[in-house]
């Protein structure tokens, strides 16, 4: 009878969000008139950057914020990805969203696996396997044929979108990724305001209680992880048509550590602060670029004053002041 009513109850407010609320519908009306006015601000190739990282850092965050799972592999999603991409472009000549089709797919396979060895361990013991798993991906990265190795894979084609639209031009990509982008983004949000997503919340808050109530946590967990990195990989997808290249940085620990930083700055737990979290690291890595290796220390010290000012991220304290959920 209690699970019941909780099932109720997470139906209920499910209903009630389901229509979105005004303020969320502001912010995403005036985000996607600032996108489509943004490549002809900046430089084009940039701002999709920024783009995919937003998307990356958004499906972590689904597994981190929401699901109360702290990964420190998703590297291997989002650079598997971005291989299987370039490859299904470049040597198989799929078309642009075939081959960002393809590498969704890969890593949504990919996380799977991984997934449904890794949800069996908690806390840091689950952290630890997920970068074990990602350093296996790393060196296969480096060895398997396909790949490159240390160089990866250069020259890949961007194609014509449904071979009818050539994606050769910067801002035609651009459309193309921050379509994408955009309804990922929303998908996102509409699986955290689902009763899947109350779920979630209720398994992170108090997972004992929510097994007590009959929750299979085991499957939601696998779920959501399978989720998270299917929309890690096309983040990654977009990546390698974007620069025309995958190489070892897109699997490297050190882009596992990023999207977490991104997370965090921005605000764990919020719909906008990934979004937010990754435009700043993105913009601080292109600007400050003339720095050379000083770049991580920057950004280094503006973590730990965001963590120190900003304890629940950037949106997070701003959501507090406000009262009102980002």
């Amino acid at each position: 009878m209690e699970k019941t009513a909780i099932d109720s109850t997470m139906a209920t407010s499910a209903a009630q969000q389901a229509g979105m609320p005004r303020l969320h519908k502001v912010i995403f009306a005036m985000l996607l008139v600032f996108l489509v006015a943004l490549p002809f601000l900046v430089y084009p190739v940039f701002a999709m950057k920024v783009m995919c990282f937003a998307l990356f850092a958004a499906a972590f965050n689904l597994l981190l914020g929401f699901g109360g799972l702290l990964s420190f592999g998703h590297a291997a999603y989002f650079g598997g990805a971005s291989y299987v991409a370039a490859h299904a472009a470049k040597v198989w000549g799929l078309t642009p969203e075939l081959a960002v089709l393809c590498g969704t797919v890969a890593a949504g396979v990919l996380g799977l696996a991984i997934g449904f060895l890794a949800i069996r361990r908690q806390g840091i013991y689950f952290a630890m396997v997920t970068l074990a798993f990602a350093q296996m991906v790393y060196f296969f990265s480096l060895q398997a044929p396909f790949t490159g190795g240390e160089d990866g894979i250069q020259s890949v084609p961007r194609g014509d979108l449904f071979g009818l639209f050539s994606l050769e031009d910067n801002v035609a990509l651009y459309f193309f990724v921050l379509a994408v982008t955009f309804a990922g983004i929303l998908f996102l949000y509409r699986i955290v305001h689902s009763p899947f997503g109350q779920v979630l919340k209720a398994i992170r808050e108090n997972e004992p209680r929510a097994i007590s109530l009959g929750y299979n946590v085991t499957r939601y967990k696998l779920m959501v992880f399978v989720l998270s990195a299917t929309f890690a990989g096309l983040a990654g997808a977009l990546k390698s048509q974007v620069f025309q290249l995958s190489s070892l940085t897109d699997v490297h620990w050190a882009m596992s550590g990023e999207v977490v930083l991104m997370t965090l700055l921005g605000g764990m737990g919020t719909i906008f602060g990934p979004l937010v979290g990754a435009a700043i690291i993105v913009t601080m890595q292109n600007y400050l670029a003339t720095f050379g290796a000083w770049v991580t220390v920057i950004q280094g010290v503006i973590f730990v004053i965001g963590v120190l000012l900003f304890r629940e991220g950037i949106v997070g304290v701003i959501s507090r002041w406000i009262k009102r959920p980002l």
